[in-house]
């Protein structure tokens, strides 16, 4: 490019000395004195010197070392459009952050995408727990009461034999049967039978400490599970029911009693839970026998226990 540029100068000086010498023979030496030459020496040495220093100038850009120095590649080609799209670059590495630039765009859609997907499925997680926690609960709770049930005291009651076991800490286990309650529905129809059987379990669970289990057992019966309890202890408890049933206004306003039977670990039976329940059960039906409304323990009772329990009393 640039020897061009030299090529173009230098014919441009010639031109112009050519210009200036049909210039001079045309229009000077018509008016010069005779013998005079048309070209005076000092315009000729002008015209040589000018010649010169275009040719040098040319010569000096050809080099690149002339006073007027190109310019940066950046600066004399045509301006990019910086400010345009990526995308819209013809230029190998325009496509390929413009490629780039929509993987980029692909990969937070993406991501969106999966953690939004995450959280749904974490919610729907939440919803699964809770509705297996509301099942197990509901599993293990009686309807009509709302107390927990035969189920769930048995397994509480292996979990505080197998605790007794290591640790030698106390347990007792009591069991109480409401007295006449059999009329009650009979008289009075199930309704006013569910009432009592929830007003039964309400005092229950108000003269308990927090760490004690109450159950339905079944029927008219409760259980209560005293953990860290000894026999004299579980004996304070059942009497302190026996007095307040013997005062609560029930909704049917008739007087209502209950007869109790305890068993207690370490004192009265080998460490097994179902060893535990018997021996409750048999107290309980020997309280039936000696007329109600009494608290049995099975130490009491336990040379005549021998024959199991019996048919219970009404």
């Amino acid at each position: 490019m640039t020897a061009r540029i030299a090529t173009a100068l230098a014919a441009a000086s010639i031109v112009l000395l050519l210009i200036l010498v049909y210039a001079l023979e045309a229009y000077v030496r018509p008016v010069l004195p005779a013998g005079r030459s048309a070209v005076p020496l000092e315009w000729l040495e002008a015209v040589l010197l000018a010649t010169a220093l275009l040719t040098a100038i040319s010569w000096r850009v050809a080099r690149g070392r002339g006073p007027a120095r190109r310019r940066p590649p950046e600066i004399v080609t045509a301006p990019v459009a910086t400010e345009a799209p990526m995308a819209e670059r013809s230029d190998d590495i325009g496509s390929l952050m413009g490629a780039f630039s929509r993987m980029l765009t692909t990969i937070e859609e993406q991501a969106t995408e999966i953690n939004q997907f995450c959280q749904r499925l974490d919610s729907a997680y939440q919803e699964v727990e809770s509705t297996n926690a509301r099942l197990k609960e509901f599993s293990f709770k009686d309807e009509v009461t709302g107390l927990y049930n035969r189920r769930f005291f048995s397994i509480r009651l292996e979990e505080e034999v197998s605790r007794y076991r290591r640790f030698n800490h106390p347990v007792s286990v009591l069991l109480l049967d409401l007295d006449g309650f059999k009329a009650i529905n009979d008289e009075l129809g199930h309704a006013a039978g569910d009432e009592t059987l929830r007003d039964m379990g309400d005092i229950l669970m108000r003269y308990s400490r927090g760490i004690n289990v109450i159950c339905r057992y079944g029927g008219d019966e409760f259980a209560v599970l005293l953990v860290e309890t000894s026999k004299a202890g579980a004996r304070l408890y059942a009497d302190r029911i026996r007095q307040v049933l013997g005062t609560h206004p029930f909704a049917h306003g008739r007087p209502l009693t209950a007869s109790f039977g305890i068993a207690s670990l370490p004192e009265d039976v080998n460490p097994a839970a179902e060893d535990v329940i018997r021996a409750a059960d048999e107290a309980l039906y020997a309280a039936k026998r000696a007329g109600k409304n009494r608290v049995s323990v099975y130490e009491d009772v336990a040379p005549a226990a021998g024959a199991g329990p019996q048919a219970r009393l009404p």
